[in-house]
C-alpha cells in the first residue's frame, strides 16, 4: 500500500507540465474504491474557445483547479485520498472537505513552487486549520526517498459538525417522466417547479441551490443545499478569515461537491440557484459539464461579480 503513494503522487507529477496555464502548473491525482484519475490546472474548453484565458470570469479566473477537477470527475468522492503537487488554496480546501476526502498528500517540492512562495501565509493559515476541523489527514511526499510526514491527523473517532446538512432524497419519476421538457428553452417539468416551489417554502428567504440527479444504478435524487461554513465549522465558531477567502461554501459550489461526493451526476435543465452564483461557481459549474442553470432572481448576488460573469457567460453563448 505505501509503495502506491508514491506511485499515486508520481502520476501527477508525470503530467503537471502539460497543463496550459504558463505560469500555475498544478496537477493531482484522487483515488478511490477501483479508480484513479488524474487531472490539471486548466480552463473549460468552452471558456477557452469563446472568452479567451486571458481575461476573468467577473473576478475570478476561468481555470479549474486541479483538485476540483479531480473532485468533479470522479465517479465518488467519499472516503477517497487526494494528492497533489503543490499545497491547496483554501477554496480548494473547502471543496476538499466537502467532497469528502479524508487523506491529502502534497509533494514536497511544491512547497517551493510560485503558489508557495506567494500564498504560503493563506495555506498555513486558513488550508490547514479547515483541514484540521474537517478531519483531513495531511501529509507530506518525499517520492525519491519515499517516504511520508504527516502534519496533521483527526483524533481517533473525530466526527466533524456540519451546519445544515444536505438533503437528499429519493425522487422516483412519476409517470410522467420529470426529465420530460426539462431542457431550458422548453423549461423544467412540472416535477421539478414543485420542488423548487416547495424550497422556497422551507428556506425562509436563505438562498439556496437545488438539482435533480441519479446515481450509477440509474437511481434517482433531489439535492436541496444552503450555504454553510466549510466542514468543521459553525456560525458560532466559524473564525474571521485571515485573507480574501472565506470559510463559507456558497450553495451552488456546495451542491458540486456535494453531488460528487454521492457519485451523483447532476441532470442538465434541472438545476436551480434562488440567486445569481459567484463567479468562482459559475466557472465550476463549467468544470462539471454543465451549460444550463435557472435562477430565480438575477438582481440577488452576493457580489457584483456573479452578474457580471453570467452576462459574460451569456454574450460568449457559453451558458444558457
Amino acid at each position: 500500500m505505501t509503495s502506491s503513494l508514491y506511485t499515486h503522487m508520481q502520476a501527477a507529477v508525470d503530467i503537471v507540465n502539460t497543463g496550459p496555464h504558463p505560469t500555475n502548473k498544478i496537477a493531482a491525482t484522487i483515488t478511490g474504491q477501483g479508480f484513479a484519475l488524474s487531472r490539471v490546472n486548466h480552463w473549460p474548453a468552452a471558456i477557452t474557445a469563446a472568452i479567451g484565458t486571458n481575461t476573468k470570469i467577473g473576478n475570478s479566473s476561468g481555470t479549474i483547479h486541479a483538485e476540483t477537477a479531480c473532485i468533479l470527475s470522479a465517479p465518488k468522492t467519499e472516503n477517497t485520498s487526494l494528492f497533489v503537487t503543490d499545497p491547496p488554496c483554501p477554496n480548494c480546501m473547502k471543496n476538499i472537505a466537502e467532497a469528502g476526502i479524508v487523506k491529502l498528500y502534497i509533494d514536497h517540492k511544491g512547497f517551493d513552487k510560485d503558489w508557495a512562495r506567494r500564498r504560503g501565509d493563506s495555506f498555513e493559515s486558513m488550508s490547514m486549520r479547515i483541514a484540521e476541523k474537517a478531519g483531513i489527514d495531511v501529509h507530506i511526499i518525499h517520492r525519491k526517498e519515499e517516504r511520508f510526514e504527516i502534519i496533521s491527523r483527526h483524533a481517533p473517532g473525530y466526527k466533524p459538525p456540519v451546519e445544515n446538512p444536505p438533503e437528499i432524497r429519493q425522487y422516483p419519476p412519476p409517470e410522467s417522466s420529470p426529465f420530460e421538457g426539462g431542457d431550458m428553452e422548453g423549461g423544467a417539468s412540472n416535477a421539478f417547479k414543485a420542488l423548487i416551489a416547495k424550497a422556497y417554502e422551507q428556506m425562509n428567504e436563505e438562498p439556496f441551490a437545488i438539482a435533480i440527479a441519479h446515481d450509477h444504478g440509474g437511481q434517482t435524487f433531489s439535492i436541496l443545499v444552503k450555504p454553510h461554513p466549510t466542514i468543521g465549522y459553525t456560525y458560532e465558531t466559524m473564525d474571521k478569515p485571515p485573507n480574501k477567502y472565506s470559510f463559507l461554501m456558497e450553495p451552488l459550489n456546495r451542491l458540486l461537491m456535494i453531488a460528487a461526493r454521492h457519485g451523483l451526476k447532476i441532470n442538465p435543465g434541472h438545476l436551480y440557484s434562488s440567486r445569481t452564483p459567484t463567479a468562482r461557481e459559475l466557472v465550476n459549474m463549467l468544470g462539471a459539464g454543465l451549460n444550463q442553470i435557472q435562477i430565480g432572481n438575477t438582481n440577488d448576488s452576493r457580489d457584483k461579480f456573479g452578474p457580471k460573469a453570467l452576462k459574460q457567460l451569456r454574450d460568449a453563448k457559453i451558458l444558457k
